[in-house]
């Protein structure tokens, strides 16, 4: 209780904090610093891929703080070249460009559309396609974008020039592209939406949309990408390619680092003085970005997403059938939604008070988002535990 009210004395409170202070994680466990042990199912919304404490991840951090870490983007550095081309050819695509986050990598794909926009128009009055349900960051251009009014309400004005359609309705889509249309930006698994996954058709069918009216196809990856679902990137088990793709989360493994890419066609639109970012692509942040794609290949870390992925959803289907509760299972890869018939707080401060670490999305699903190294055995212990609140409440 100290730490809680030392934290409400120090921040702003714009986070509803749990009256847990962790210490220090190992494997897929986090303690808190009266030792409880806690199964972390959720990976810091997705983004400690390894889990805690990865020998080669951190051993190659410990090397870099030795080397240099910061040294601003009017020099090369080995370790950004050397990121950006492991990152291009994880994507598919052809350039790079490294911020800290991922809002900063909507934002920044925001801007490259509407720019490619401009050289082909000579005009700045673009407009932009998302969908309802989205999410896509808490800047004021990646809000706007975001399709859920409550994240709009009290920061207006928002910029101008966004609309909504939905999610797998091609036709919601289609009838607002115009002459002014730049971009259009989904989630190919909508994330805090409540793990919503887009279907091939509907993917095929935006970009379709974009090569006939020469618009940028703008993929949002930064909660589904980096090996989540199954695939390095979500749309690559699809064949549907993307103009641009924004990344982070597992990008980094647990330092902020984050990314939009581009292909060559779209690339070009940027020149030096159009875009930038002080600590971007900064040494220490592009070799945790090494570290984890190389660490991706050693272990194999997508074939045990897809092995860890088809185990889950069989103990979930058993619990389904034991528990009326559970309206829905959602998903791929490790990526899950847990849609109840009910709301989800209780079930989720109820695994919190066993040891297990999961959150929302949205009022009546359970999101999933356990680091990509985990075993048979921790769903096991998951499922265990769930069976248990289940019955509860």
């Amino acid at each position: 209780m100290e730490f809680y009210q030392r934290s409400l004395d120090a921040f702003i409170e714009a986070y509803g904090r749990f009256d847990i202070t962790i210490d220090h994680g190992k494997g897929v466990y986090l303690y808190d610093i009266n030792d409880k042990k806690y199964l972390d199912f959720y990976s810091g919304i997705g983004v400690n891929a390894l889990g805690h404490d990865h020998p080669e991840y951190t051993e190659a951090l410990c090397k870099q703080i030795h080397r240099v870490l910061h040294v601003s983007n009017y020099f090369n550095t080995v370790e950004a070249i050397k990121a950006a081309e492991l990152v291009n050819k994880a994507t598919g695509l052809s350039k790079t460009f490294f911020t800290n986050s991922g809002t900063e990598a909507v934002e920044g794909a925001l801007k490259l559309a509407r720019k490619y926009y401009y050289l082909k128009t000579n005009r700045d009055d673009s407009q932009i396609i998302s969908l309802r349900h989205s999410f896509h960051g808490r800047s004021t251009g990646a809000v706007t974008l975001t399709g859920n009014p409550s994240y709009h309400k009290g920061f207006g004005p928002l910029i101008s020039g966004v609309v909504y359609g939905d999610i797998n309705d091609l036709k919601s889509v289609t009838t607002l592209v115009n002459e002014r249309t730049s971009a259009i930006i989904v989630e190919p698994v909508q994330g805090e939406g409540g793990i919503h996954v887009c279907t091939p058709e509907f993917l095929q069918g935006l970009r379709a949309i974009c090569d006939e009216n020469d618009i940028c196809l703008i993929f949002d990856e930064v909660q589904c990408g980096m090996g989540r679902t199954g695939t390095m990137m979500t749309y690559q088990r699809y064949g549907v390619y993307p103009d641009i793709v924004t990344l982070a989360k597992g990008l980094g493994a647990g330092v902020p680092i984050g990314a939009f890419v581009a292909n060559d066609k779209v690339a070009q639109a940027m020149k030096p003085g159009d875009h930038g970012s002080t600590y971007g692509g900064n040494p220490f942040a592009t070799s945790a970005c090494i570290s984890v794609v190389d660490i991706f290949e050693k272990e194999r870390i997508l074939e045990n997403v897809n092995a860890r992925s088809k185990y889950l959803f069989e103990k979930l289907e058993g619990l389904k059938a034991k528990y009326p509760c559970i309206k829905e299972l959602r998903g791929l890869g490790l990526m899950v939604g847990i849609e109840l018939t009910s709301e989800a707080k209780p079930v989720m401060k109820g695994l919190l008070e066993q040891g297990v670490i999961v959150v929302t999305a949205g009022l009546n699903t359970i999101r999933l988002l356990p680091p990509l190294v985990i075993t048979d055995e921790n769903i096991d212990e998951f499922i265990a535990v769930f069976d248990k609140v289940l019955s509860q409440v």
